[in-house]
């Protein structure tokens, strides 16, 4: 008997591209925040991770896969998240909420530090290394905005990637040992956010910032 597969629906077409889109950018992510771990050895170490790293990266070809990885990324995210928040309404479960308000934070996250990038390799020449990222946390009040603006968008990338898992973990697995495993990879989140941020903002060794970078928040 032959047997007649239906159609994929819109949302299911749309998670699908969700989730491939979701691989390639998450693979980066998390080598970009273990290039920003680095930083708890040394400014060198960063530096010498990143050289590392865009040997890959700024391939033009993976640059442009991974540029439109995050614009797929951020809109399939925010249709899956209005129409899922349109269908369950104030019935949504805590995991659920946070799954949704990490995932608008990353996708406001990452639409502005992708322009910020672009623009500050293109208009203003600078290489968008250690010393870029730690400018806005080491001049004047800046670090008030970045501080918390950096923070909760590495803590927003676990978060998102625990509910995401909680839903996937098999269904033998008890509710309370999924909400432990939940809040754990959480809990990492919001360390590994604090030595990011406690680095880059001068905590563990100087931050002697290059005039070039000081310019741009003078």
């Amino acid at each position: 008997m032959t047997t007649i597969s239906r159609p994929r629906s819109r949302r299911e077409r749309i998670l699908g591209l969700h989730r491939a889109a979701a691989i390639m950018v998450g693979v980066y992510v998390l080598a970009h925040l273990a290039n920003h771990l680095a930083a708890l050895r040394g400014i060198d170490a960063h530096l010498a991770f990143m050289q590392a790293l865009r040997r890959v990266s700024r391939v033009p070809v993976i640059e442009t896969l991974l540029l439109a990885g995050i614009a797929v990324q951020m809109g399939s995210g925010g249709w899956l998240a209005l129409r899922h928040a349109r269908r369950q309404g104030p019935r949504r479960m805590p995991f659920e909420r946070l799954q949704a308000w990490s995932g608008a934070y990353l996708a406001f996250f990452m639409l502005v530090h992708v322009v910020s990038v672009l623009l500050g390799r293109a208009r203003l020449g600078l290489d968008t290394n250690f010393w870029f990222a730690a400018a806005g946390l080491n001049v004047g009040a800046w670090p008030l905005f970045f501080m918390p603006y950096y923070g909760l968008a590495v803590a927003a990338v676990f978060a998102h990637l625990a509910c995401v898992l909680r839903r996937r973990l098999p269904a033998g697995v008890a509710p309370a040992a999924r909400n432990r495993t939940t809040l754990a990879i959480i809990a990492v989140g919001v360390v590994t956010a604090a030595l990011i941020v406690a680095a880059f903002g001068g905590a563990f060794y100087p931050v002697d910032l290059p005039h070039a970078y000081r310019a741009t928040f003078a």
